[in-house]
């Protein structure tokens, strides 16, 4: 019975929104047919004009002697007064024809919407909003979601106005996109457009903090992007703000239909402090290198980080102790920290003993390695890409090749600053390690911290990273063109059962050089003996010449 009535319901409401459709039409077809019927009535009782110089709504001026021109003259103080006489008498008549149609088209709309709700487009409006919106609240916009594993995270890619970096899979592997795809550029320079427009729009809400910075391109620094194939698409842009410091973060989002703006904030970075972790063991040589690229970054650049050292042993650790102390001495440096512990190695426990020595309050911590460089950029994304209770960044390094192999041997090896360059044949994104990571203390410690029961180099970083997964913090995964792993000889420990020695065989493979150096280098033997035919046959071709 139920259904019954809802279907009659239902034919009810679509006869009824079909007669407004109708209603609507016809009351159309008459505004047309009675502005069409002014227009020839007005046509019609025009004087009809020979001067193509005097306009046909305008009365024809009395012929000499006519009873127009008493005075036989073509321009008599009668004549004028005529003339305004009837072109105020045509514009009130205009006036009125005017008014009667305003009035007409008045009653017919309220005819037409008269008890019968909102037109059918505004109701469409409002679905295709609120279909915008559960988009967005399902995205993992402004919280993280749960994640089962590290296999169900979606990296983001990162891009500048030029370049977009992004993680591909396979023998391809360009670490950079190069030059950026068509539709690629399209997209994010509307996304860009979009942003700059948003920034530069007046003041809707009285800030009196509101500057009169106007933001032009030059002023984008970064962005990060990523698509869920079932939501839509988070853009996190970046730009300069009005002080040396200060950046302007817009957050937008694309819920497969326009783009919506999400968050408009200033974020100041002065005060962010970043204590850098480094634990090791031994390698004094590795550590000199480290110390010269944090001086010319860390002290002489940005001077807004702490190091935190943590060595296990006493082998070589006079020689470390030395440099830091020369760091501290020489630039006048007091932002470090030396903890020794008489352990054997683990990298998840010295990072945890790290993170727990500081002292002065809630810090911004970045986990790093010996064997890493990073630039002062790198820096800011690190401090822009985290927020405490809310989000973590896990930046995907570049990893170099062996230099040696890539640069054809040891001679023609340049300074390291000159091989930090982003390309297919100079490294790969090191998408499989979780090791280097920025974080707020207080995140780290509310979710547990290292397992320090993983003795060792490995398996700290998966698990701290799968807890960040578990919870409902945001973890932004994505390249960092800042962040580069050295090349350094990987051993193999004949120690190793067969099926371990394997695979450790097979990553030192893949970090040595790509898929085609590495095959130049298994075939070299056949592209020398082809050489040497070459040049046989080049001989004899001589020798029959002469």
């Amino acid at each position: 019975m139920n259904r019954g009535v809802a279907c009659v319901c239902g034919s009810a409401e679509m006869l009824r929104r079909g007669l407004l459709y109708w209603l609507c039409r016809m009351g159309m077809v008459l505004i047309l047919i009675c502005c069409s019927l002014s227009l020839l009535y007005v046509i019609t009782c025009s004087t009809h004009n020979d001067d193509p110089l005097v306009s046909p709504l305008l009365p024809r001026p009395a012929a000499p002697g006519s009873p127009g021109d008493p005075g036989g003259a073509p321009s008599g103080p009668r004549g004028r007064e005529s003339y305004q006489a009837l072109l105020q008498e045509r514009e009130e008549q205009h006036r009125q024809h005017i008014s009667s149609l305003k009035k007409q088209i008045a009653q017919l709309r309220e005819a037409l919407q008269g008890g019968a709700g909102p037109p059918a487009h505004i109701g469409e409006q409002a679905d295709l909003q609120e279909f915008l919106r559960r988009q967005l609240g399902r995205a993992e916009v402004q919280a993280g979601v749960r994640l089962p594993s590290e296999y169900s995270v979606v990296p983001f890619q990162s891009f500048t106005l030029h370049r977009v970096y992004q993680l591909e899979t396979g023998l391809t592997r360009h670490p950079e996109e190069k030059p950026v795809r068509k539709d690629h550029r399209d997209e994010l320079s509307e996304v860009v457009d979009n942003a700059l427009h948003a920034l530069n729009a007046p003041n809707q809400r009285g800030d009196k903090t509101a500057t009169s910075k106007v933001y032009s391109p030059s002023d984008f620094i970064e962005g990060v992007a990523r698509t869920e194939k079932d939501k839509g698409t988070l853009y996190e842009l970046t730009f300069r703000g009005e002080h040396k410091q200060e950046f302007r973060k817009m957050v937008l989002f694309r819920p497969f239909g326009p783009l919506m703006t999400v968050s408009d904030e200033r974020v100041e970075t002065s005060h962010a402090t970043i204590n850098i972790i480094v634990p090791l063991s031994q390698r004094a040589d590795k550590f000199k290198q480290f110390m010269h690229s944090f001086r010319e970054v860390c002290i002489k650049q940005d001077r807004r980080v702490h190091l935190t050292v943590v060595y296990f042993g006493q082998d070589q650790a006079n020689e470390v102790k030395g440099t830091l102390e020369n760091t501290s001495r020489e630039l006048h440096f007091r932002n470090i920290t030396l903890i020794q512990l008489n352990e054997e190695f683990s990298r998840g426990r010295g990072l945890d003993v790290g993170a727990r020595a500081w002292k002065g309050g809630n810090v911004l911590l970045f986990f790093c390695d010996v064997d890493i460089i990073f630039t002062a950029d790198f820096l800011n994304t690190c401090r822009l890409n985290t927020q405490p209770g809310k989000r973590v960044f896990y930046p995907v390094l570049f990893s170099q090749y062996n230099p040696a192999v890539i640069y054809g041997g040891g001679n023609h090896v340049p300074p390291v600053e000159q091989q930090l360059v982003i390309k297919k044949d100079t490294g790969f994104w090191r998408d499989f390690g979780f090791g280097m990571t920025c974080q707020y203390r207080s995140d780290f410690l509310n979710i547990g911290g290292f397992d320090v029961d993983i003795k060792g180099w490995g398996g700290e970083d998966v698990h701290l990273y799968r807890k960040y997964l578990h919870s409902n913090l945001l973890v932004v995964r994505a390249p960092s063109r800042g962040l580069f792993h050295l090349w350094h000889e990987k051993r193999c420990a004949d120690e190793l059962p067969p099926d371990q020695y394997k695979m450790c065989m097979q990553s030192k493979a893949m970090n040595e050089a790509s898929h085609g150096q590495l095959g130049m280098l298994l075939f070299r033997h056949e592209i020398e003996a082809h050489l040497r035919k070459q040049k046989q046959r080049s001989g004899a071709k001589r020798l029959e010449g002469q």
